[in-house]
C-alpha cells in the first residue's frame, strides 16, 4: 500500500548531471493509473493526488522508483492530459525528458536502463 500520508509531488526527478527530467517509459505493473486499484488506495485518493499535482504544477512520482537514486515521474501521470500540461517539470523540459524503464523490486540495486526521448506534445489549450 502507498503511504498516503506522504506528499510525493515534488520528489527530485531532475537529473542534475544531464539537466533532464526522468519519466517512466511505461506504466509499472502496479501503476496507480492502471484499472483495478492495484495499490489499494482509499477511494478518491488517486483523484486527490491528481488534483494536488495539477494545482501545484507538480507531478506524481512512480512508486516503483521511490527510494532509488533515480525517482521518475509516473508514466500514467505523464500521459494524463491535464497533468502533462500542468506539470512544471514536464513543461519546462519537454524536449529533453529522460525516459526510464520502471524499477522492479528485485532490480532496485541494478543500474536503470535509460534513453532520452521527448514526450508527445502537450495538449493545445484554447486562449481565454
Amino acid at each position: 500500500m502507498i503511504d498516503e500520508g506522504s506528499d510525493k509531488l515534488r520528489d527530485d526527478v531532475a537529473d542534475p548531471a544531464t539537466w533532464t527530467v526522468r519519466v517512466c517509459t511505461e506504466k509499472c505493473t502496479t501503476c496507480i493509473f492502471r484499472p483495478g486499484n492495484l495499490m489499494d488506495l482509499t477511494p478518491g485518493r488517486l483523484a486527490q493526488m491528481i488534483r494536488d499535482a495539477i494545482a501545484n504544477e507538480g507531478h506524481i512520482v512512480c512508486h516503483s522508483t521511490l527510494g532509488t537514486d533515480a525517482p521518475a515521474i509516473c508514466a500514467g501521470y505523464a500521459a494524463h492530459p491535464r497533468g502533462s500540461a500542468a506539470s512544471l517539470a514536464l513543461r519546462l523540459v519537454r524536449a529533453g525528458v529522460l525516459t526510464i524503464q520502471p524499477v522492479t523490486p528485485a532490480a532496485k540495486d541494478r543500474p536503470i536502463p535509460c534513453s532520452t526521448s521527448p514526450l508527445p506534445p502537450a495538449p493545445k489549450r484554447g486562449r481565454r
